[in-house]
C-alpha cells in the first residue's frame, strides 16, 4: 500500500509500538501513545529515565508499527480462519527533545489527539509536570510502507493497491 495509506494507519491506529536495540543488541519494543506534527515527524513522551531512554542512548535508530482494524474473520469462501488488518511499518532516527517550545509542541499533539475534548486543562498540566517529562522525536528516515487483509461487501479479498 502507499505511503500516504500507512501513514494514515499510524495517524489511527489506537497506539504505535517502538522497537529498539538495548545496549547488549537485544531487542525491546513498547506500545506508545504518539502523534505526529507532520507526516514524518512523530513524538512520544516518557519519563526522565527507564528503559526506551537507555536504548536510545545505545542506538538512535527505531521502528514503528502500527495495526489497525483488526478483526478475526471467518474467510468467506472457503471457512478459513483468517484476520482482517490495516498496519504500517516505519523507520526512524530518535532525538531526545530539549528544545521547551518543541516539547510543548510536541506534548500537544499528543493531547490533541488523544484527549482532544480535555485541551482546556492543557497549559495548568504542562506548568505543573513539563519539567519532569522527557519528549523524544522520532524523525522517519523513509516513507512508511504498509500492508492489508481485508475483504469487500461480496467477499473477494481486496489486493494490492485496491481501495474500494
Amino acid at each position: 500500500m502507499p505511503a500516504e495509506w500507512a501513514i494514515d494507519v499510524m495517524k489511527r491506529a489506537p497506539y504505535i509500538t517502538v522497537s529498539f536495540t538495548r545496549a547488549d543488541g537485544s531487542a525491546y519494543g513498547v506500545p506508545l501513545s504518539m502523534a505526529c506534527t507532520t507526516d514524518n515527524t512523530w513524538y512520544f513522551h516518557c519519563a526522565p529515565e527507564g528503559d526506551k531512554l537507555d536504548a536510545l542512548r545505545a542506538h538512535h535508530e527505531v521502528c514503528l508499527t502500527a495495526v489497525s482494524k483488526c478483526q478475526p474473520t471467518v474467510g468467506p469462501h472457503d471457512n478459513s480462519f483468517t484476520l482482517q488488518y490495516q498496519s504500517a511499518i516505519a523507520f526512524g532516527h530518535a532525538t531526545i527533545v530539549t528544545d521547551e517550545a518543541e516539547k510543548i509542541e510536541a506534548l500537544r499533539a499528543i493531547c490533541q489527539r488523544y484527549m482532544p475534548y480535555h485541551m482546556q486543562a492543557f497549559d495548568e498540566a504542562i506548568a505543573r509536570s513539563l519539567h519532569r517529562t522527557t519528549v523524544v522525536r522520532v524523525d522517519l528516515s523513509t516513507p512508511p510502507t504498509g500492508k492489508r487483509k481485508q475483504y469487500d461487501n461480496h467477499g473477494n479479498e481486496m489486493t494490492h493497491g485496491r481501495m474500494a
